[in-house]
């Protein structure tokens, strides 16, 4: 798209490297694309004059400028990456797209019934919403990078792009510093007997969501004098990069050691003789749930973290594609599988039921006595903050 104006030359996006505007007669250099320089490992520029007609074509040839082999394999190979790539993203569009609406049903599930507000309970909200920040910064972000309007990218690249992936990467350590609060939080339930619950969730908010401020904003000082390169969407500095991975791979290796240690106090629980039949069922159910939450919290992050160029399709499958799936299994664990929930939306129904069909009220009656007795058992404590003998109860 060559753009003229009366002036000149307006700013042109091609797709590869901002031009700025110019005048006419003169000649504009930019540097090649930092994905180029890791591509071929050398720098170099590309030109292009600014003419009354408006902007010519690039010279020399951008592969011969930057280094780039653009043979009939490479073509085919790109051709097949790009095809992989529109899958991809078809995939994990689907992913967040799905986890989105189930998170916000399990959400309001959560907000909506008294009786399951426990400080347990607000920590897995926050983690919904972590989750549904990191969804709703996805989507944002491929919308400032993908947009259409290819005349205003030149200027996006400036301000509002960069904005858009601060608030991205701000949610993605976000998100892992909810995980790492959910492993925090379950592990002091089984190692302390007595704590503070307002003091214990003070401290999680403030490690959920403030821990991640910092971390972004020291990461977005170090970007912004070390590599204030476009839209800040390739990290091709490793050592910058190793500001946000650095804390996002020492949470996971936190998550994960308490996982293990949580299972090992299951275990020991289990082989011990006081251990009655009921509450080895509920140690087996907390013991599952943490089996299947070891590889929901990130583990594979820390394993492509280190892996080679050659492997990037493959953790980009990992990453975006089952990744984005993660929240809808956060949301069934935390909240459709969990027997509080399922016991209050019970009663609800059949309160409901009962309003709905006053013609029968000796059968509803003794129906809803039956119910009303069943969760009363299985809620007993507090009905603002379940006893640690109803969190055993509960699977999660």
């Amino acid at each position: 798209m060559l753009v003229l104006s009366l002036a000149g030359c307006e700013g042109l996006w091609d797709n590869v490297s901002c031009w700025p505007s110019s005048a006419p007669g003169q000649t504009v250099e930019v540097e090649c694309p930092r994905f180029f320089w890791v591509l071929a490992g050398r720098n170099g520029s590309v030109f292009r004059n600014c003419t009354e007609g408006g902007w010519s074509e690039i010279f020399p040839r951008p592969d011969l400028a930057c280094g780039v082999n653009v043979n009939d394999s490479y073509n085919e190979a790109s051709e097949k990456r790009h095809k992989y790539l529109l899958k991809l993203k078809v995939m994990y569009t689907v992913g967040y797209s799905s986890s989105l609406v189930m998170l916000l049903v399990a959400l309001s599930i959560l907000c909506a019934f008294r009786r399951l507000h426990c400080t347990r309970n607000y920590i897995h909200m926050h983690l919904f919403v972590s989750f549904i920040l990191r969804a709703l910064s996805i989507f944002i972000k491929d919308a400032v990078l993908f947009s259409s309007d290819d005349g205003v990218q030149c200027d996006t690249h400036r301000v509002g792009c960069k904005l858009a992936m601060l608030f991205f990467q701000y949610c993605i350590v976000a998100n892992y510093a909810w995980l790492l609060v959910e492993g925090l939080y379950l592990h002091t339930l089984l190692v302390i007997s007595f704590f503070s619950e307002r003091k214990c969730l003070q401290g999680c908010v403030a490690l959920g969501w403030g821990s991640p401020a910092i971390v972004v904003a020291a990461w977005a000082i170090t970007r912004h004098f070390v590599e204030d390169v476009g839209c800040w969407d390739i990290n091709a500095n490793a050592s910058v990069w190793w500001v946000i991975r650095g804390p996002v791979i020492l949470s996971i290796l936190i998550n994960f050691i308490l996982f293990i240690n949580i299972l090992r106090i299951l275990m020991r629980k289990l082989r011990t003789q006081e251990t009655r039949g009921n509450e080895a069922n509920h140690y087996k159910r907390l013991a599952k749930s943490t089996l299947l939450l070891i590889p929901l919290f990130g583990v594979h992050y820390i394993v492509f973290a280190f892996s080679p160029d050659n492997a990037m399709e493959i953790q980009l499958f990992f990453e975006l594609a089952l990744g984005s799936f993660q929240g809808l299994v956060v949301a069934i664990l935390y909240c459709f599988l969990n027997g509080e929930v399922q016991l209050e939306v019970q009663k609800t129904w059949r309160q409901w039921h009962l309003h709905e069909l006053p013609l029968r009220p000796v059968a509803l009656s003794s129906s809803f006595s039956n119910g009303t007795s069943g969760l009363t058992h299985g809620t007993s404590g507090s009905p603002s903050e379940p006893s640690r003998g109803t969190y055993r109860a509960s699977v999660i």
